[in-house]
């Protein structure tokens, strides 16, 4: 490779120190990215795509770490390389936050009064449910949505607006039910989704 380059009226030192660092770097971030990613997907259920992504995380990652071990000397590579990773995790979660893939559960505890926030609802044709619930404080209200996840940053600020005092949450779902009800799908990796499963039998 340092040939290839050579051709192109670049000299050894500068390889050495400038484009085989900006290579290995550039490469990180890709790897790391398509690696964010690929888990989205992942908890998604998404198996071709998350197949793909890992195809191509894992030749980047070889092509990144083959010109380490062929320039093992050079200091600049090792610079490089834990740079790419964390620029990559960064890089991966803007794209994430704009992908807004999914859906999301969230969850509003008040005691304060939801017209305002079950018109949003309406309006959005998001589907709820109510339930009646006791606190520390006295009887209080969960609500309880699952929604498109790329309307939740506009959810989240109409809700701060009409409900400021509301305790809520939110969380990533796998998968939805047409009916609305959400499909619980037990991981093996989990204890409580194990436990949940034998409740079930």
């Amino acid at each position: 490779m340092e040939t290839y380059f050579a051709d192109w009226g670049i000299d050894s030192e500068t390889f050495r120190i400038v484009v085989l660092p900006l290579m290995i770097f550039f490469a990180r971030i890709c790897d790391v990215s398509i690696n964010t990613i690929r888990i989205i997907f992942v908890m998604g259920g998404k198996k071709a795509v998350s197949t793909i992504l890992g195809f191509f995380e894992s030749l980047i990652w070889l092509l990144a770490i083959g010109q380490i071990f062929q320039h093992i000397d050079n200091i600049y590579s090792y610079i490089a390389y834990p740079a790419g990773f964390a620029c990559g995790i960064l890089v991966g979660m803007l794209i994430e936050e704009r992908l807004a893939l999914g859906k999301v559960v969230v969850r509003i505890i008040t005691s304060a009064d939801l017209s305002s926030i079950l018109d949003y609802i309406h309006d959005k044709n998001i589907r709820y449910s109510i339930v009646s619930s006791e606190t520390h404080e006295g009887e209080e209200k969960l609500l309880f949505t699952v929604q498109n996840r790329d309307n939740l940053p506009e959810f989240l600020n109409y809700m701060q607006k009409s409900l400021p005092k509301a305790f809520y949450t939110v969380e990533s779902v796998k998968s939805a039910s047409e009916s609305g009800l959400l499909i619980e799908k037990p991981s093996r990796r989990g204890l409580g989704s194990w436990l949940t499963s034998i409740r079930r039998k």
